[in-house]
């Protein structure tokens, strides 16, 4: 994104942290295509056959920025970094609720012998590395947010560094740090699974 771009981005995002709601009407369209790029980054890790679509992951997230209300905008950064949480709840809580449906919420029960015979089950991948990092934020808060930012968000290292406020360098150690825990959590974490 050019430097006067994200100049205006950062103009109409201090607009709409003081309360000026046409500020989001004309932000939208400007940062659209990028949280249209996010989103498509976070459909593509899906399963095959994932009922959320990349479309609706951004509409889902535009309701939820509706609702955030005098937020003091720091830079375009951390607009994507709220974003980027923003589309993890949705993806965890959407993993979440499909799961709870195929543990029985709505779902019509069928016998084991049916059950070997059904398609793809929900993907509880994201459920899980949701959970790793919720632990890994217990043992070290900026690591988790780094992963949050450049794994959920699709941040650039120096995009993250400005969110976090440290350098470059503590970004990519975080990030690689970060990965091998998690990398360990989620291999012992499948010994949890049922």
């Amino acid at each position: 994104m050019a430097a006067p771009l994200s100049q205006d981005v950062t103009c109409l995002l201090e607009a709409w942290g003081r309360g000026d709601e046409a500020a989001l009407q004309k932000l939208f369209p400007v940062i659209y295509e990028q949280l249209r790029a996010v989103a498509h980054q976070y459909m593509a890790r899906e399963r095959p056959g994932h009922t959320l679509q990349t479309t609706a992951l951004i509409h889902e997230t535009y309701l939820r920025l509706v609702n955030v209300r005098e937020m003091k905008w720091q830079n375009r950064a951390h607009f994507f970094a709220v974003c980027a949480r923003f589309m993890r709840r949705i993806l965890v809580d959407f993993a979440r609720a499909s799961g709870s449906e195929k543990r029985g919420g709505s779902v019509t029960q069928v016998d084991f012998e049916q059950a070997l015979t059904v398609g793809s089950e929900p993907d509880w991948d994201l459920v899980v590395l949701d959970e790793a990092l919720r632990r890994l934020a217990l043992v070290d808060e900026r690591k988790s947010r780094v992963v949050e930012l450049r794994f959920f968000g699709g941040l650039s290292v120096k995009e993250t560094a400005e969110v976090v406020k440290v350098s470059a360098d503590t970004v990519m150690r975080d990030w690689q740090l970060a990965k091998v825990w998690l990398l360990r959590e989620l291999r012992e974490g499948s010994s949890y699974e049922a």
